[in-house]
C-alpha cells in the first residue's frame, strides 16, 4: 500500500509556520510532507501525524473539520526535547464522497502505520473517527485495549445509529469483537445514565468519574499503560481551559491534567496510537483549545521519549517478583516491579491454550496501592474483572 496516495501535502504559508525564530522548533525537527517537498520517508519514524478534516459524522460539532491545521500552527512552534528527526506529519487524508469512505481510508492507512510499527497521531475530525482507528486493528487482527477520556459514554440504544456521540454501539457489537477491554475515565454523571453504566459494569469494562479521578491524577497512569489505542475528546477539559467546541461544560479536566494524561500514553510500551477529537476553531477563543491540543501532543511526545520498553512479557528477569496469598491460600497474585521504572504489573491466570491469544492482556498494569490492596487479603477489582473476561 503507497500511503502517500491517500494525503494532500499542507502549504506550509497557510499554517503561518515560517517565523523569525532563532530556536529550533518541532516544525523544523519533522519530517513534513508540504507542498514543495516530497512525502516523507519512513524508515525511521516512530510517531506519525494524521491530520482528518472530517466531521460529517458530527452531531452537534461541525466546524470540527478546520482543527489540524489550526493546532498544527502551534505544535509546530514548541520547542523539541531532541533534535532528532523521529515525527512525520503526513498531512491530511483525502476525504472520500462520503463519510464511509473516509472511514475506511483512515482505517487503512493506520492499520499499515501499525504494521510498519509507527504510532498514528490523529488530529481530527470528530469522535466517530475512533471507530474507524479501531477498524485499522481489526484490519490486522489484533486484540485491543482502548482507552478514552471523555465527558460522556458514546453509547446509542439505537444499534442503527451512527455519529459522534453513538459510535461506541457499533464498535462494541462488531462481529468478531477485537476489542478486550474498553476503559473510559473523566465522565460527568450528570452526562450519563445509570443504565448505561450498569451495561458497561456488566461488560467488565471500567469507567471512572471526573471527581474519582482528580483526587490523584497520577492514579490513571496504570489505566492508560494498559491501552493500546488512546483516543481524547477535548470536551472532557472543563470550558475555561478548553472554549473550541459545542458541548461544553464548566467542569472536566484541568488543560494540565490532560497533558499529563497525554504524557503517560505516550511513556507507555503498549500504547500504539493515539487520537485528539472535537476541537472546533469556529467555536474557540484566540486559538486556545488549538494551542492546549498542541501542547498535550508535545507531552505525548515528551513521553514517547521516555519509554523503557519494560512491559514485562519481554525479560523478566529485570523484574522483581513477589507472590501475594490470598483467601487462605486459594488464590495468589504475582506481582512484578521493573527494576527501570519501578512501575508494578500483576498476573492474572490464563490457560495454557489462551495465552498466546491474551499475550498483551493478562499481564495487567497496576500500582503500588493495588499490591498493598492484595497484601490486605483483598483483590484488586481489574484483576478480578480481566479473570472474567478471559474465562467468557
Amino acid at each position: 500500500m503507497e500511503i502517500s496516495n491517500y494525503f494532500s501535502p499542507i502549504n506550509l504559508e497557510d499554517i503561518l509556520v515560517i517565523k523569525q525564530q532563532t530556536r529550533l522548533t518541532m516544525g523544523q525537527t519533522f519530517l513534513i510532507n508540504h507542498k514543495d517537498g516530497t512525502f516523507p520517508v519512513l524508515d525511521k519514524i516512530s510517531i506519525a501525524i494524521v491530520g482528518v478534516n472530517e466531521d460529517r459524522g458530527s452531531l452537534n460539532n461541525r466546524g470540527a473539520s478546520l482543527a489540524a491545521n489550526e493546532v498544527r500552527k502551534y505544535l509546530y512552534d514548541l520547542s523539541p526535547k531532541t533534535s532528532r528527526a523521529f515525527v512525520a506529519d503526513l498531512g491530511n487524508i483525502i476525504l472520500g464522497e462520503k463519510v464511509e469512505d473516509t472511514y475506511i481510508v483512515l482505517s487503512e492507512v493506520i492499520a499499515e502505520l501499525l504494521k510498519l510499527q509507527i504510532i498514528p497521531l490523529i488530529i481530527g475530525g470528530t469522535n466517530d473517527l475512533v471507530y474507524a482507528n479501531y477498524k485499522a486493528y481489526e484490519n490486522i487482527g489484533q486484540i485491543i485495549n482502548m482507552f478514552s477520556v471523555d465527558s460522556r459514554i458514546d453509547l446509542s440504544p439505537d444499534a442503527e445509529e451512527f455519529n459522534s456521540k453513538s459510535y461506541l454501539t457499533s464498535l462494541m457489537c462488531s462481529e468478531p469483537n477485537y476489542l478486550f477491554n474498553y476503559t473510559l475515565v473523566g465522565y460527568q454523571q450528570y452526562f450519563v445514565d445509570t443504565e448505561t453504566i450498569n451495561l458497561m459494569n456488566s461488560l467488565f469494562f471500567e469507567t471512572y468519574r471526573l471527581g474519582e479521578i482528580q483526587k490523584d491524577i497520577t492514579r490513571i497512569e496504570p489505566l492508560v499503560r494498559n491501552a493500546d489505542m488512546v483516543s481524547i475528546d477535548i470536551s472532557s477539559v472543563r470550558q475555561g481551559d478548553a472554549p473550541g467546541n459545542k458541548d461544553l461544560s464548566p467542569h472536566g479536566f484541568y488543560g494540565e491534567e490532560l497533558c499529563a494524561i497525554s504524557r503517560y500514553a505516550g511513556m507507555s510500551d503498549k500504547c500504539s496510537s493515539i487520537g485528539f477529537y472535537e476541537v472546533n476553531p469556529l467555536c474557540d477563543s484566540n486559538g486556545q483549545t488549538s494551542h492546549l491540543i498542541a501542547h498535550a501532543i508535545w507531552y505525548f511526545i515528551d513521553g514517547f521519549l521516555w519509554r523503557k520498553n519494560d512491559f514485562p512479557y519481554k525479560e523478566k528477569e529485570n523484574y522483581k517478583k513477589f507472590y501475594v496469598s490470598i483467601n487462605d491460600g486459594n488464590d495468589t497474585i504475582i506481582f512484578y516491579k521493573s527494576k527501570k521504572s519501578e512501575r508494578w504489573w500483576m498476573e492474572v491466570p490464563c490457560n495454557e491454550d489462551k495465552q498466546q491469544k491474551y499475550l498483551r492482556h493478562y499481564l495487567i498494569p497496576c500500582s503500588m496501592e493495588d499490591y498493598q490492596t492484595a497484601l490486605n487479603n483483598d483483590i484488586p477489582n481489574r484483576w478480578i474483572n480481566t479473570r472474567k473476561k478471559m474465562n467468557l
